[in-house]
């Protein structure tokens, strides 16, 4: 469904009271060569198999996420004892957290034995696809190849260079240890930029990383996404002007928080997602300073919506969540919460929505579950 994004991303919090415990991470002598095979969930997380105190668990890898996060039905399930809870800042908005011993942790020739687990008490997770969410605290040690054309992807000692391409600076956040950087919006420098494997979207800038940019020219909509915190609508546009790794990007999908967003909360300016690193093959290495960015041979396109229409799966239907502005389904009248039953005759349970991001011009019959039936004629908005 285009432009659901799911944004897994915790702040820094204080650890209990007392010294927090010390994660004993260390990196089997053949860990270079243990790739570790993932796909990509339907919000572009990279999913793939750890194993947690000797169980196999379906795993997230999200590089801006501060702290390893366990869903609560996986912390019910594999029993995890929790200790008191606390807040925590996330995107859609605070959460409550609470810590669990994080046991032996193990990810490819990766293993960590103690450290912690977070358990938010918040909405939306089963949205998150997996059961752990692999944060920086865990990733921070090393240097991280991530090989999206072959879906795959390997931890190896700092210092590596295993392939070459454009670079850029890469660092620890001070105080959140997750990975930031840089890229330049026209003749602005915007920094620090979260590089996070756990959000969907291509760029995400603060409401004032934009202002200072001064971009002209773009046509801004509005979109939908899920923090661990919850749903969220930023505003968004499709863009070129982008310079990363020295180079200029395509256009690239660009979201802009609101005042007061999770970016500005952090101290970022904003965010790097998966939506532009699929274009790559990618070297993450704080400690050596360097970000690598090889091209793919085939990057993926920008895709568009021309209806308007995000759409969530429930059963035999679609229901509407978000209505673009400015959009052809904002202009006819569509509200967040009618269902969709067929589209063009053809009812629409398990089938791909690709008619909300179709040719210009083409125009789509849709039946409403209630029985009414609309057409929709598709165009580019934004």
């Amino acid at each position: 469904m285009l432009s659901l994004f799911l944004s897994l991303m915790l702040a820094a919090a204080a650890g209990p009271a007392g010294d927090p415990p010390r994660d004993g991470i260390t990196l089997a002598p053949d860990s270079e060569a243990r790739w570790i095979a993932f796909d990509l969930t339907p919000s572009n997380q990279i999913r793939f198999e750890a194993v947690l105190n000797g169980r196999p668990v379906r795993a997230v890898l999200d590089t801006g996420l501060t702290n390893t996060l366990a869903t609560t039905e996986f912390a019910a399930r594999a029993r995890l004892t929790t200790g008191r809870t606390q807040p925590a800042l996330a995107i859609g908005g605070g959460v409550q957290v609470a810590w669990a011993p994080g046991g032996t942790l193990v990810i490819g020739g990766l293993t960590r034995r103690g450290g912690r687990i977070a358990i938010p008490d918040a909405p939306g997770q089963e949205r998150f696809g997996a059961d752990l969410l692999i944060g920086s605290d865990v990733l921070s040690c090393c240097a991280l190849d991530i090989d999206y054309a072959v879906r795959r992807f390997r931890i190896l000692p700092s210092g590596r260079l295993p392939f070459t391409g454009r670079t850029a600076p890469l660092a620890l956040q001070r105080g959140s240890e997750v990975p930031v950087t840089e890229i330049r919006l026209g003749g602005a420098r915007l920094r620090p930029m979260i590089v996070d494997t756990g959000d969907g979207a291509a760029v995400t800038l603060s409401r004032t990383a934009w202002t200072s940019a001064r971009f002209s020219g773009a046509t801004l909509t509005t979109t939908l996404g899920w923090g661990i915190g919850g749903a969220l609508v930023s505003e968004a546009a499709v863009i070129g002007g982008f310079n990363f790794g020295g180079a200029a990007l395509p256009e690239t999908e660009l979201r802009i928080e609101g005042e007061g967003g999770y970016s500005a909360a952090a101290g970022a300016a904003g965010r790097i997602g998966t939506g532009l690193l699929l274009g790559y093959r990618v070297l993450l290495d704080p400690k050596a300073g360097r970000m690598v960015l090889q091209p793919n041979p085939v990057a993926p396109p920008v895709l568009r919506s021309t209806s308007g229409l995000l759409l969530g799966a429930e059963g035999s239907h679609l229901r509407v969540l978000h209505v673009m502005r400015g959009s052809p389904a904002a202009e006819t009248g569509w509200r967040e919460g009618e269902t969709i039953c067929a589209a063009d005759g053809v009812p629409v349970a398990g089938r791909p929505i690709e008619w909300s991001a179709g040719a210009p011009g083409r125009v789509v019959t849709l039946t409403l579950c209630s029985g009414s039936v609309r057409k929709l004629t598709l165009r580019r908005f934004y």
